[in-house]
């Protein structure tokens, strides 16, 4: 396969999954973490590197290395992996996916932007989402008329805050996740609910127009519920672990123990709570957003470029819902084709920048 992204949470897990399922690894793609990288070059040997920067080539450990955006794009073209795991974060993911598809590769996809930003001009068919909600939501697919489908979310940094601490929340302060450790833009963005209507969205262009929702559910246990018609409601129930989804995306048989079962009694009980507006101001969008889903262009453009302003302090944290909203009401004109979508992206991170 082809690993992108192999030095996040998401990346590392594949690797272990592989390892179990004796999956070969032909290329690894990785950003700036070079120290993880020779390791698991040491462990998978793959034919071919790709990095971030050119200035790191010298130190990776390979004979094969090469740097940059559109060196991803050759290796996709060149390997004859059929599948390319996309576990890149943020809108350069895009042009990966895009381009594994136009090489008829499969694609696992862990990185929401591509389908948040250009589902409308992606062919889903040759997807196999490996985020934790969306596998959640295959797993209980039936066929039986459903009424609505519904994913969980953690709640974020700033679940239990008093919110009238929230403007004054720091970087450090966003990435205190009550349940988990992930990378700096994802528990932003778990923090914000962005996340969650990023994974909306990608449900609605995975599944098709329906009812789509989401709840706070504090011990992440649950990742999915689908009402159905008749009044009964399915829940999957899995630990936190990404090598469930990454292990049905490698091997869709699946015949193998991947994670301990869930011990209800051990759980006790379960909590669940409402998303609202007050402490998440972007979840005012989520209705809009699924009836217009091409706009997903400009709330990822503009979320991408707010954080910026928010690491680099240039903005508060509750400005980053604010820019965003003020982008997704300025731009209304819908893309028609992807050359569209990032020519409305560039246009979407200039306003934020500039405002």
């Amino acid at each position: 396969m082809i690993l992108l992204g192999s030095t996040g949470s998401i990346g590392v897990n594949t690797l272990i999954v592989a390892k179990k399922f004796g999956i070969s690894v032909e290329v690894l793609v990785c950003g700036k973490n070079i120290t993880l990288l020779n390791k698991q070059i040491e462990e998978h040997n793959p034919q071919v590197v790709v990095i971030a920067e050119a200035e790191d080539i010298p130190k990776v450990n390979h004979s094969k290395v090469y740097a940059g955006s559109e060196a991803i794009l050759s290796v996709i073209a060149d390997a004859k992996s059929e599948l390319v795991v996309n576990a890149l974060v943020g809108f350069l993911g895009l042009r990966p996916t895009l381009k594994a598809l136009e090489c008829k590769k499969r694609v696992a996809l862990a990185n929401k932007e591509s389908l948040v930003a250009c589902g409308a001009f992606i062919d889903t068919s040759k997807i196999q989402p490996i985020d934790s909600e969306h596998f959640g939501l295959w797993y209980l697919l039936q066929d039986r008329p459903i009424e609505r489908m519904i994913i969980t979310a953690s709640g974020g940094a700033f679940r239990d805050w008093d919110i009238s601490r929230l403007k004054n929340a720091t970087l450090a302060d966003t990435q205190k996740h009550p349940n988990w450790s992930m990378g700096e833009k994802i528990t932003i963005d778990s923090a914000t609910m962005v996340n969650k209507m990023f994974e909306l969205l990608e449900a609605r262009w995975l599944f098709g127009e329906g009812k789509y929702d989401a709840v706070i559910e504090t011990k992440s246990l649950i990742h999915a519920l689908i009402d159905f018609r008749d009044g009964s409601t399915t829940a999957h129930f899995a630990h936190a672990s990404m090598q469930l989804p990454i292990a049905y995306a490698l091997d869709a048989k699946m015949n193998v123990n991947i994670l301990e079962h869930i011990n209800l009694l051990e759980v006790g009980s379960l909590e669940f709570r409402e998303i609202t507006v007050d402490r998440y101001p972007i979840w005012e969008l989520k209705e809009e957003l699924l009836k217009s889903p091409k706009k997903g262009v400009v709330m990822n453009a503009a979320n991408e470029a707010a954080i910026e302003k928010f690491i680099n302090k240039e903005i508060g944290f509750m400005d980053i819902s604010r820019e965003i909203l003020l982008a997704f009401e300025k731009f209304s004109e819908l893309p028609q084709s992807v050359a569209d979508v990032f020519a409305l992206d560039a246009q979407v991170r200039a306003f934020v920048r500039e405002s």
